[in-house]
């Protein structure tokens, strides 16, 4: 991309942004001088003025989004995040009030990286800088239909001294998470995979109760993939134990005997696992978006929390569609360590998956 390309990617991001953002409520900041000041100096350099957003007032300090500005990439504002006033943290307060789903303006995006994938969604900007602590990436990525990366814990510095939380980012697919994990790892050696790749699939990990219409949909996302030669099904389940008490344990900086066998119970289940197959599939959230009044008595980390816990690298892909115009996204989830690998099987299946849009 040549230095006018990138100003011009840049401008056309920006008024993107200008002409949509009042009524999606993305964006808590949108930085345009300066946007196209270091659009201007970005030529040469591997992003080459690649426009992307930034998850909430602190996100612009950190680790992935100083490297991606390194490598030549243009922060054009902060995204949406939960704001006061509720303790759910599955929606995003922006400069012009709720953020809204681009799919459904009655739902919520989901959170906390709500205005990251609502951004995503609607083509404001192509990649956006996430974190996810229970599914903070995964779940907006899921409800709003675009590709969410929670990268192996550890793998990226993070301020969360609870371990919990990992760096992680939204895109339009696959593809645009490996530029992500480019600019911000020392290395990256992309893995092709072998297909067809051994996979287990779960429904529910043992514990959660799915929505009966969203399990249908990842349903048919699984069988299309087993269809297209991208996974073989192993006669396998995979049993966890609900892991909400002992993410909230950590999270609240204790941890009582039940926690930690819990967790010890769950890693041991998960190394055995993958020590036969490299990819777990499964619902990413056990429900659809819900509205901006609340969840209610639901968990949408019923299917997340659990990988923060054990570390995995997970990521989100589309599946397709509720019959009420709602996103369903499917899960895969891969050994420690193995986030190269995973994006190489979320390309095969995105390859498999193309979505119907209602």
């Amino acid at each position: 991309m040549t230095e006018a390309g990138g100003a011009g990617e840049v401008g056309r991001a920006l008024e993107r942004i200008g002409r949509e953002d009042p009524r999606l409520s993305a964006f808590i900041e949108v930085w345009p001088e300066r946007a196209l000041a270091d659009a201007g100096r970005a030529g040469g350099l591997p992003l080459a003025g690649l426009p992307f957003a930034v998850k909430g007032p602190t996100g612009i300090r950190s680790y992935a989004a100083r490297r991606l500005i390194a490598a030549g990439g243009v922060p054009v504002g902060a995204t949406s995040v939960p704001g006061p006033g509720t303790y759910w943290q599955t929606w995003g307060l922006g400069a012009h009030g709720p953020t809204v789903n681009p799919w459904r303006r009655d739902r919520t995006p989901g959170g906390s990286s709500a205005g990251s994938a609502a951004a995503v969604a609607a083509d404001l900007v192509g990649l956006a800088t996430g974190s996810d602590g229970a599914g903070s990436v995964r779940i907006p990525a899921a409800w709003c239909g675009v590709f969410g990366l929670k990268t192996t814990n550890g793998l990226l510095p993070s301020p969360d001294r609870t371990g919990l939380a990992s760096a992680g980012v939204l895109t339009r697919s696959a593809a645009g998470a490996e530029t992500y994990l480019r600019s911000v790892l020392d290395t990256y050696e992309p893995v092709p995979p072998a297909l067809p790749l051994p996979a287990v699939y779960s429904p529910d990990l043992g514990y959660a109760e799915v929505d009966p219409e969203v399990a249908a949909v990842v349903r048919r996302a699984v069988a299309r993939l087993v269809a297209a030669g991208v996974v073989r099904l192993v006669d396998r389940t995979c049993g966890l134990l609900d892991p909400r008490e002992a993410w909230q344990a950590v999270r609240g900086g204790s941890s009582s005997p039940g926690a930690k066998e819990v967790r010890r119970a769950n890693d041991t289940a998960l190394d055995a696992l993958f020590a036969r197959v490299p990819l777990l599939l499964t619902p990413t959230t056990p429900n659809r978006p819900h509205g901006h009044d609340g969840p209610g008595g639901l968990f949408s980390t019923a299917l997340t929390w659990a990988f923060n816990l054990s570390g995995h690298p997970a990521a989100s892909v589309p599946a397709g569609f509720t019959a009420d115009g709602c996103p369903v996204g499917l899960q895969l989830v891969a050994e420690r360590g193995a986030d190269a690998p995973l994006l190489a099987m979320a390309r095969a299946a995105e390859d498999a998956l193309p979505t119907v849009r209602p």
